[in-house]
């Protein structure tokens, strides 16, 4: 049983003193790092996710989402460039290379991930759809918008699944297609339709945004599961992995309790899987051909899950959303991490 023992801890040994593999070359990470700046594929009209404001300031958790990316590869959250994309033109222009990584909620599904120019990296936020309406309307329920116009953005899964969703409970409604979000709700706020629909995060950011969002009512009915997560250009799996681990890591420090105000303690930790997580240890880094304090850059800079969830969305916000299925497996949410060890 001793000898067992012994060669398990040689083993072990072995392992965490073996230098990473050296990591395949990244179009987009090389270019990237030549650059010395991100370019990052946004909404810019979402609030809580993406908005820009009088002062050209950047503000929401896709944005956060960026500046992690940022951290983690350049050791530096504020060498961004933010490029504003329609929801019809953001994976034409993703696989054409206007910009290195698209997170601009955008709903993880199938089609969009088989036989096509982008991956999806991760899931970052689960949401679903939902539907807006006027109180004056005096409707509770969805089933009550049978012959209603309602608004919705072309190009997105909304058109859709609103009409599967109608048509499976032989309801009638009529469709008002906008270009873009800001000509859709300029519609609804005109009186053009009587409903808009869109994922329940952006509906409620928008109507909060707006200042009316006492004159109107979210029906209580989600037609939809809508998980969201950042894009990537096929065909360049190394940048996939630091886009994936870079949300990752955000979660696996919120499991841990490090945030940006606790990380530098805790880079003095005994604890040996801790070590590896926050570079003290060497190998992710390598792994991942960026730097070892990768993890380390990114909780300081930009924080854990939780932090950016709760600034941008949570109980810090004007949106106030209840973490719900974005809190932690632990405490019967969606999101997890895999081990970083």
């Amino acid at each position: 049983m001793r000898l067992v023992l012994n060669f398990l801890a040689v083993g072990v040994a072995v392992a965490l003193a073996m230098p990473a593999s050296a990591q395949q070359p990244s179009p987009t990470l090389d270019a990237v790092k030549k650059r010395g700046q991100l370019i990052c594929g946004v909404n810019g009209q979402a609030p809580g996710f993406s908005l820009v404001d009088q002062n050209k300031q950047w503000s929401g958790l896709d944005v956060d989402y960026c500046r992690a990316i940022a951290a983690a590869v350049l050791g530096d959250a504020r060498k961004v460039q933010y490029v504003p994309t329609t929801a019809q033109e953001r994976f034409d222009r993703l696989a054409k290379g206007d910009f290195d990584v698209l997170i601009r909620n955008s709903t993880v599904s199938l089609p969009r991930s088989v036989g096509v120019k982008v991956r999806y990296a991760t899931i970052n936020y689960v949401d679903g759809q939902a539907f807006v309406v006027p109180k004056s309307l005096r409707v509770d329920t969805a089933l009550s918008l049978n012959g209603q116009i309602i608004c919705v953005v072309k190009g997105t899964n909304h058109q859709s699944n609103m009409a599967l969703w109608f048509r499976a409970r032989s309801a009638d409604f009529l469709v008002r297609v906008a270009d873009t979000p800001e000509q859709m709700y300029q519609e609804f706020f005109a009186g053009k339709c009587q409903a808009v629909t869109q994922d329940a995060s952006t509906l409620a950011g928008m109507i909060i945004e707006s200042g009316k969002a006492q004159d109107y009512l979210m029906l209580p009915e989600f037609i939809s599961k809508e998980p969201l997560g950042p894009y990537v250009r096929d065909g360049d799996s190394p940048w996939l992995d630091v886009v994936k681990w870079t949300h990752f890591a955000m979660v696996e420090a919120e499991e841990h309790g490090i945030t940006s105000a606790n990380v530098d303690a805790a880079m003095g930790t005994p604890d040996i899987r801790l070590q590896h997580f926050l570079g003290v240890l060497h190998g992710n880094g390598h792994l991942l051909g960026i730097d070892e304090k990768w993890t380390y850059n990114i909780i300081k800079q930009v924080g854990n899950y939780a932090e950016v969830f709760e600034r941008n969305v949570g109980q810090g916000s004007p949106l106030r959303f209840p973490r719900a299925s974005n809190a932690l497996w632990l405490k019967g949410g969606m999101m997890f991490s895999p081990p970083f060890h």
